[in-house]
């Protein structure tokens, strides 16, 4: 089955991407985080500027998708809605 995260994106409505076959989330700098997927597909969020070695943007995102993923079957989506820094943009490669 296959589940998303909600990811609310100033200026836009919510954004879905895929929580399934993640192999790393990671703070890349301190306005991305990148979830690099099985198969080479990358979804890169850009966010308002963290502070140095602050890595609470991608904590939260790495705690939804481990969520997302135990919730039942009929629950396919989770909005995050507690991310300290406000998503600009996502951009999926």
């Amino acid at each position: 089955m296959e589940k998303f995260l909600s990811i609310p994106v100033t200026g836009k409505t919510n954004q879905l991407i895929s929580a399934n076959d993640i192999l790393i989330v990671r703070q890349a700098s301190t306005t991305t985080v990148v979830i690099n997927y099985a198969g080479g597909k990358v979804t890169t969020l850009t966010h308002a500027a963290a502070p140095a070695s602050n890595e609470a943007e991608r904590d939260i995102i790495q705690n939804a998708i481990v969520q997302v993923l135990q919730q039942s079957w009929t629950n396919v989506a989770l909005e995050v809605i507690n991310l300290p820094f406000a998503v600009s943009a996502i951009a999926i490669a």
